[in-house]
């Protein structure tokens, strides 16, 4: 479409309407901002979250002592947040690793509210809201996974 004739389908368009040229670049730029926010996240996850659970940082495993779970249920939680922080970088995963990480920090936030006095429970509340975002915007991917999956049946 030439610069003059997309000149004036913007002009003769109604009011509200979206004009495809503009769709499209809104489009890309919505979706390298979701891919960027699935980086963080994974970043996140990743170096912040499960790297001192994996290590054993002292921090971490008071923590964990102070639930009763012990370095078992350290671990675990370690395990589970790298893996959905991988999993978040994986186009076919990143709906369900979202998913995933959300119900985590649902136990997250009832866990912190349960023995650690509410101290820190805005921060699963905070991280489930993106997550929820990058679960919605990839739910696409879940039919390709269950598509994958029962081909492997």
């Amino acid at each position: 479409m030439s610069e003059i004739t997309a000149a004036a389908t913007a002009d003769s368009a109604p009011a509200g309407a979206v004009i495809a040229e503009s769709a499209t670049a809104r489009g890309r730029r919505a979706r390298i901002a979701l891919r960027a926010l699935q980086v963080l996240l994974a970043l996140f996850y990743a170096i912040a979250s499960a790297v001192p659970k994996l290590i054993g940082h002292e921090s971490a495993a008071d923590s964990f002592e102070r639930l009763g779970w012990g370095s078992a249920g350290m671990y675990t939680i370690g395990v589970l947040e790298l893996a959905g922080a991988i999993a978040l970088l994986v186009p076919v995963l990143q709906s369900v690793a979202a998913m995933a990480l959300g119900a985590l920090m649902v136990g997250a936030f009832i866990v912190q509210i349960a023995v650690f006095d509410g101290q820190y429970a805005a921060t699963p509340l905070i991280l489930i809201v993106p997550l929820a975002l990058i679960a919605w915007a990839r739910r696409g991917h879940n039919a390709d996974l269950l598509n994958l999956l029962l081909r492997r049946a």
